[in-house]
């Protein structure tokens, strides 16, 4: 039996899908969406797939690809009610990877998932994502808004990202990994970048720290809200001018993880490092006091202060560093590279 009374006919929105906020939202990012286009891309916002041309400034293309997400640095986003620089991380996260291995990041499409589709925040997002993608020089080709009520948190969403870059096969960085005897420099992050937020959450609440404190003149929320720096250029830049062998992108896992990462067999990475020498150590000085986290594990949970490593030969050094801080970043050398002996670890510090 069916029923004339339309106020009694299911369709989507009752069942917790409201598709005119989807257009509301296309509606709102187009402008943005649309200043993020390189003239490689054929296709246009609101196509079935992304179209683009190979650039042809860069011979012996390979396509590199990559994914990351924020976590749960979003959850700060929420409590503070301010959206705009999480996009920006997403971008971050995707083109930083791709950039370790010289990747020029081309095309960029995000998955956007919520339990009912708030166009405000969304939009916030995306502009941010917009921005990213502006500062990487990469389009923002589409992506996907999905609403899954009854299946995902309320009032809540996720991000994740997806990244195509290009590289020249016969310049990619690290196809060959560093050589004895190179340098090691950092460049610095703008702090916590989008990694361990589940123990900066954790230490919050479990020592009821309000995100309006005052840490040397700026409350907690807006240091952790900094938006992860995006590398792409500078890198893209230096290796124009000399050879960059190696890179490490300084993510989840901190430097134990992520350094290694950057070596051939039987070496390892000899570091001096010091939280104080970094721009962004008031956050990092911040958790471990606060929940008197040692060193060590400081160091396999965050950047500390750093969220790129490369690797130089001795002779260039000079050159790397006058570039690199001509930028918005601070670099400074912090180690070197040599054979590892027996079963000696790939970090040591000293």
């Amino acid at each position: 039996m069916t029923s004339d009374n339309k106020d009694s006919q299911l369709d989507y929105k009752k069942s917790g899908v409201d598709v005119d906020a989807g257009y509301e939202l296309v509606k709102r990012i187009k402008p943005f969406v649309k200043n993020t286009k390189r003239p490689e891309i054929i296709s246009g916002l609101g196509s079935f797939s992304a179209i683009s041309r190979i650039p042809e400034h860069i011979k012996n293309p390979l396509l590199v690809t990559c994914t990351d997400g924020v976590g749960t640095k979003i959850e700060i986003a929420k409590a503070e009610n301010k959206f705009e620089n999480i996009g920006i991380d997403l971008v971050a996260m995707c083109v930083n990877d791709l950039v370790v291995c010289g990747a020029e990041p081309l095309l960029f499409l995000d998955y956007y998932v919520t339990d009912k589709l708030q166009v405000e925040t969304a939009s916030q997002v995306i502009e941010g994502i917009a921005k990213g993608c502006t500062i990487a020089n990469c389009s923002l080709v589409g992506g996907e808004t999905a609403e899954h009520p009854g299946s995902f948190p309320s009032n809540s969403f996720d991000l994740a990202g997806f990244s195509v870059g290009v590289v020249n096969e016969k310049e990619m960085i690290g196809i060959d990994g560093p050589k004895n005897g190179d340098i090691v420099i950092g460049i610095s992050s703008s702090g916590f970048h989008s990694n361990g937020f589940s123990l900066i959450r954790k230490v919050i609440k479990d020592f009821n720290v309000s995100l309006k404190q005052n840490i040397e003149g700026e409350s907690l929320g807006a240091i952790l809200l900094k938006p992860t720096n995006i590398y792409v250029q500078e890198i893209l830049n230096l290796n124009k001018v000399l050879k960059v062998s190696s890179i490490a992108h300084i993510t989840g896992g901190g430097f134990f993880e992520n350094i290694p990462r950057m070596l051939n067999k039987n070496q390892k990475v000899n570091i001096n490092f010091n939280f104080e020498d970094w721009p962004s150590f008031k956050c990092f000085k911040w958790i471990q006091d606060i929940a008197n986290i040692s060193k060590e594990n400081m160091l396999r949970t965050f950047n500390c202060g750093i969220g790129l490593i490369i690797s130089v030969s001795p002779e260039d050094e000079e050159i790397a560093l006058g570039t690199l801080n001509q930028s918005a970043f601070f670099a400074k050398t912090i180690g070197y590279i040599e054979e590892k002996q027996g079963n000696e670890p790939d970090l040591k510090f000293v």
